[in-house]
């Protein structure tokens, strides 16, 4: 019973860090948008197209995030959906940086 416990508050916690995470990782998004206007990348609109998709997946892994601290029912599936988006989101970031990386070289 108690490891059941233990199991639910460690999962709880995940949620306290998906969230300002994902919203810096929001933010970062914005930078790299920005950057990408500002430069003449060869292939500008595949990666304003990867950077709107990214944007997206961390808007809905914050939002699953909050309702995972705020619901009072669900919370466990709503932190495992979260839990999983942000780490698409966080691919999808990896790969999005080595794009602009391999349009600069």
């Amino acid at each position: 019973m108690e490891e059941n416990n233990n199991n639910k508050n460690n999962r709880k916690n995940i949620s306290n860090h998906i969230l300002p995470t994902a919203s810096n990782m929001l933010g970062l998004c914005f930078v790299i948008l920005s950057y990408i206007r500002l430069s003449n990348l060869a292939h500008q609109t595949f990666v304003d197209e990867l950077v709107s998709v990214l944007m997206v997946f961390l808007l809905a892994s914050s939002l699953f995030s909050y309702g995972s601290i705020r619901a009072k029912n669900r919370n466990d599936l709503y932190e495992k959906i979260a839990d999983a988006i942000f780490v698409i989101a966080l691919v999808l970031l990896a790969l999005t940086s080595f794009v602009v990386a391999y349009e600069c070289w």
